[in-house]
């Protein structure tokens, strides 16, 4: 009976172990053998049939050092697990399916492809990197590299080639599959950037020359400029905001420095105190990319998705400190990354470009 139970378990293995064999942009042949239809484990994500997803041919540009062509084969395949909700015509939600993807991850695909900033020598750090990725159809989406290299979860936005349908067991629901490839940015909740048949990858760095003054000291910003487009929308002096603060227990980690401290960081929701100048729309969810810059120059980009969009509640805190004190009035706390370094100091400006 032991070896019974045994063999069918065996199958899986080896059958799911041949089919994460992937080379270049091949199609996957999917074996009926990878599904557990009988739930003989506790994975609920390998139940129904695996499909391929034709890769379209993808190149790199941009601001790197060694742009071209990529290639897929020797790279991992990686898993996440998703919710697909896209808005309507009225602005509304609209769930449509809820899968397994299998692909490669953008953090791989990026990997050996290093920055070659056209504002080097006015900043070099790569936190105002961002990516810009565009399909077939022209459609654009883009990507902080903050997002990409810094999370505490890395490899969570895939160029799926591979794709299953987490089915419910009682309604049997079997949601539509899509028909190529796609971006799957897992981390959010509309999923506006999951766009098909991606074909081009484009690293730029945020276009606006700021004032670098290097060790400023003390360090004050008095005064926060909100800005989208270069139009001016609001201005927040140094006097607390009106809204509900909340905590972040963290350890607070530097990727030069290491440990700075493992005090909690309290603040307000910064996508409540910018909803109401940056709104949400499919466009910004797309193709927002945002600057947050300090008094010295420091400065980091953060995709619009990323701050407005998150669908595991990590938020960006905007740290109110003490009056006159140094690096205030507002800091950033950016509670899903690993590393601190895109917690700006003195923020004078925030800015939008759509």
């Amino acid at each position: 009976m032991k070896y019974q139970l045994l063999l069918p378990l065996l199958l899986i293995c080896f059958t799911t172990c041949k089919q994460n064999s992937v080379h270049g942009n091949k199609k996957v042949n999917s074996d009926p053998l990878t599904i557990d239809s009988n739930e003989m484990t506790n994975n609920f994500y390998d139940n129904t049939e695996t499909y391929p997803l034709a890769v379209k041919e993808l190149t790199i540009g941009g601001e790197i050092a060694n742009p071209g062509r990529v290639d897929l084969s020797g790279l991992p395949v990686r898993s996440v697990i998703v919710k697909e909700t896209l808005l309507d015509s009225t602005g509304a939600d609209r769930f449509t399916g809820a899968y397994r993807y299998d692909g490669y991850s953008l953090f791989d695909i990026l990997d050996s492809r290093r920055p070659d900033k056209a504002n080097a020598a006015e900043f070099n750090q790569v936190i105002d990197l961002y990516v810009e990725i565009e399909n077939e159809s022209g459609d654009k989406v883009v990507f902080s590299w903050g997002e990409i290299y810094y999370p505490d979860n890395l490899h969570r936005i895939l160029i799926a080639c591979r794709v299953s349908r987490i089915v419910p067991s009682k309604s049997g629901d079997l949601w539509p599959l899509p028909h190529g490839s796609k971006i799957v940015a897992a981390n959010d909740l509309i999923t506006e950037r999951n766009i098909c048949s991606p074909v081009k990858i484009t690293v730029k760095s945020y276009p606006l020359s700021f004032k670098v003054t290097r060790g400023l000291s003390p360090m004050y910003s008095s005064l926060l400029k909100v800005y989208q487009n270069n139009d001016l929308k609001a201005e927040f002096p140094d006097k607390p905001v009106s809204h509900n603060e909340i905590t972040y227990n963290t350890i607070f980690y530097g990727r030069g420095r290491g440990i700075h401290s493992t005090q909690p960081f309290s603040g307000v929701l910064m996508k409540e105190l910018l909803i109401s100048y940056f709104p949400f729309s499919r466009h910004n969810l797309m193709s927002g990319i945002i600057c947050i810059a300090s008094e010295d120059g420091y400065r980091c980009t953060v995709s619009y998705s990323e701050l407005f969009n998150r669908n595991d509640q990590k938020e960006f805190l905007l740290v109110q400190t003490e009056k006159g004190e140094d690096g205030g009035f507002f800091r950033l706390f950016p509670a899903a990354d690993f590393f601190s370094d895109r917690a700006v100091k003195s923020i004078n400006e925030i800015r939008l470009d759509n």
